[in-house]
């Protein structure tokens, strides 16, 4: 198999991760509030690829120039998915899922401005296509008559979110070419559960399990399983392609979202909302070629 069919197969195993994740994390951020789905989510996480790495006996291996890059990736992803949990605790599921795509965008951004990487003409156009979309997906159309623009619940905390996500992505690729997927995977695993618990403890947030039924736990065990999975997945497609052409693929993650949301909750979305949810899907799509 070629590297370029094996990187886009890392890119489509990440969206169905994050798709089924992200779903799951929009209906217990109603129930438990979006902090406590993050941080049992991401211990489960962690403590998978901790079982993972002792059955394979990983010898761990850090050059000195990289393990700065560790805290630093675990606080640009905590603070990544603690605005998109917001975002999906106060807005529609499928809204939000859609606006999230940005994240390629600002990772295909960094990635060319910062890491040399570039875009063919038809990436270019694709990115365009993502913008327009979710533009179209954010917007609260029947308030522009009224001259009273604004932005769908939850979307601005969700453009926060896409932020951070696309400067990780390009840190994450550094570090995994440095010392290998599942080295990359542990320690900003590791990274991001030490750097919950600080912001719980500076802020007085409660993180307690005793209050969520036993069912939720085994949902967040899952949630967090499936997640470290995909980030796992695409950071293999990080040591051998570039992060320019597998996180759009993987941003395609809101079709899976949008589709269980619309199945599993009934969310109900305008024309135009539909309309930028797959113009901004086709747009990532394009970005693949």
């Amino acid at each position: 198999m070629s590297t370029t069919a094996l990187s886009i197969l890392t890119g489509v195993a990440g969206m169905f991760g994050w798709g089924l994740y992200d779903f799951l994390g929009g209906v217990f951020a109603k129930q438990i509030g979006p902090f406590k789905s993050l941080f049992w989510s991401q211990l489960a996480g962690f403590m998978s690829m901790l079982l993972l790495a002792i059955v394979l006996a990983t010898s761990i291996n850090v050059p000195a120039r990289l393990i700065v890059l560790f805290p630093i990736a675990a606080i640009l992803y905590s603070a990544g998915y603690l605005f998109f949990f917001k975002g999906l605790e106060i807005g529609n599921v499928s809204i939000v899922a859609a606006s999230m795509n940005l994240w390629a965008v600002f990772t295909m951004l960094f990635a060319f401005f910062l890491m040399g990487q570039r875009l063919s003409t038809i990436q270019s156009l694709g990115v365009l296509m993502i913008i327009s979309g979710a533009t179209l997906a954010s917007l609260k159309w029947s308030d522009i008559g009224g001259h009273a623009l604004q932005l769908s619940s939850g979307v601005k905390e969700t453009v926060l979110g896409a932020l951070f996500f696309g400067i990780f992505w390009n840190v994450s690729q550094v570090i995994s070419e440095g010392v290998g997927w599942l080295q990359a995977t542990l320690f900003v695993k590791l990274g991001i559960v030490l750097a919950l618990l600080a912001f719980s403890f500076l802020v007085k947030r409660e993180i307690g399990s005793t209050m969520i039924p036993a069912r939720t736990r085994y949902a967040l065990v899952l949630m967090g399983i499936v997640e470290v999975g995909a980030v796992a997945t695409v950071n293999y497609g990080l040591t051998i392609g570039d992060a320019i052409l597998i996180t759009p693929i993987a941003s395609a993650l809101s079709i899976v979202t949008i589709t269980l949301a619309i199945i599993f909750l009934k969310d109900k979305v305008t024309r135009l909302q539909v309309l930028g949810m797959v113009t901004a899907v086709l747009g990532i799509v394009v970005t693949a070629f």
